[in-house]
């Protein structure tokens, strides 16, 4: 593992030894067929009662094959810990109409999951991408996730593949201490609105070593997200780390600490970036640092974005009401795909306090001449190599 063993994920090892002895519960013992054509909705639903009714650890293991599934939930709180270990393919249904709820498979209110087994959920989201019209207009269809977390905590997702999702792979909302070690996204370039894990209102949720290729945001963090740790991880095709939107809805939470560590960015639209949309809502986010990243063929390597207004929904005249404040890109290094290398368009209203640029290291080979930065309602604090020099022009 390319990461420090820390805690948490020494705490996950800890609890994948109590399953040793457990209780399995094999799905074919409950009608699952490995065929690729019967859905197993129902087998899954019956072991995952028996295993949240049992007062010591258990194991429902879905052994190597195709798997129909129509549709999941798994619903705690359950007396003992349980570990799902997926080895096969679960499939979702083509055609997005078919989905009654949000999510395809969904956890809720569960203490101490383990999902694991180098398995892979296949949101077959070619259909959903195609009737999407999300890069032009407003319109984004509420199509469903794949996998959704809600209020889990202490669990952990390791070796886990999630794919072609029809919307957002992974939502993560109302979680604490949940980690993803060696956690795979893979959706093509060209599918729309498939963030790779979005995170909202969860305190305590780390990323390692994982991989995420996606159409849109490789990691994006709502409000309320607190101590978010991404680690050893890489970006790309897709639209960077981000976080934000913020500022769009009344009674936001604020984001305090978030820190993106020995990451690798390449040929996204963006790559590390804090987004708030002008005329917005108040609200605080803070604590934020991204450190000893590479980026490679990025547009917008370095980005703070405080008049964030996609297809002109919002009255961009009107500044921001979201306060940045204690902000680090530390060590970032690598090749811009556009011009402006740094960008710090921070809010006239609340302008950004506490940022730091320090070793920074991007070079940009294109018609209008060697990178730049620029910023507007900023004064970072700069410190080591600057290329390009530091905030030199206005933000555009």
């Amino acid at each position: 593992m390319g990461v420090k063993l820390n805690l948490t994920v020494l705490s996950f090892f800890f609890l994948l030894a109590s399953f040793a002895d457990a209780l399995t519960l094999d799905v074919r013992n409950y009608g699952a067929k490995a065929d690729g054509q019967s859905d197993v909705s129902m087998a899954l639903a019956k072991a995952w009662q028996e295993a949240c009714a049992a007062t010591t650890p258990t194991k429902i293991y879905i052994p190597r094959g195709n798997y129909r599934l129509s549709q999941a939930s798994f619903k705690g709180p359950c007396k003992a810990p349980i570990n799902i270990q997926l080895e096969g393919i679960l499939i979702a249904p083509k055609n997005p109409g078919q989905f009654k709820q949000p999510s395809w498979v969904t956890f809720s209110y569960i203490n101490r999951l383990t999902l694991n087994g180098g398995g892979t959920f296949d949101g077959q989201g070619e259909m959903a991408w195609a009737r999407s019209d999300c890069s032009k207009t407003t319109f984004c269809p509420h199509y469903p996730m794949n996998l959704a977390f809600f209020f889990v905590t202490n669990s952990t997702v390791q070796d886990i593949t999630n794919k072609n999702s029809k919307q957002f792979h992974t939502n993560v909302l109302g979680c604490k201490n949940f980690t993803f070690l060696r956690y795979t996204v893979n959706a093509p370039e060209t599918s729309l609105n498939t963030d790779g894990i979005h995170i909202g209102r969860s305190d305590g949720v780390y990323i390692y070593d994982s991989h995420i290729k996606t159409g849109d945001d490789c990691i994006s963090l709502g409000d309320g997200s607190k101590n978010i740790h991404i680690e050893g991880s890489s970006c790309g095709p897709g639209h960077g780390i981000s976080i934000g939107s913020l500022g769009r809805y009344k009674n936001e939470e604020p984001v305090v600490g978030v820190y993106v560590k020995h990451c690798t960015i390449s040929n996204t639209q963006n790559g590390v970036r804090i987004k708030t949309w002008p005329n917005s809502e108040p609200g605080t986010a803070s604590d934020m640092h991204f450190e000893d990243v590479i980026m490679t063929n990025v547009s917008n390597p370095v980005l703070i974005d405080q008049v964030y207004c996609p297809w002109n929904q919002c009255s961009a005249s009107i500044p921001s009401r979201v306060k940045l404040s204690n902000v680090s890109f530390k060590n970032i290094r690598g090749t811009s795909a556009s011009h402006v290398a740094v960008k710090l368009s921070c809010s006239k209203a609340y302008p950004c306090n506490g940022v730091v640029l320090q070793d920074i290291n991007l070079t940009y080979k294109g018609p209008e001449g060697p990178a730049i930065s620029a910023c507007s309602n900023v004064n970072p604090k700069v410190g080591g190599g600057q290329n390009p020099k530091a905030c030199t022009t206005k933000a555009v």
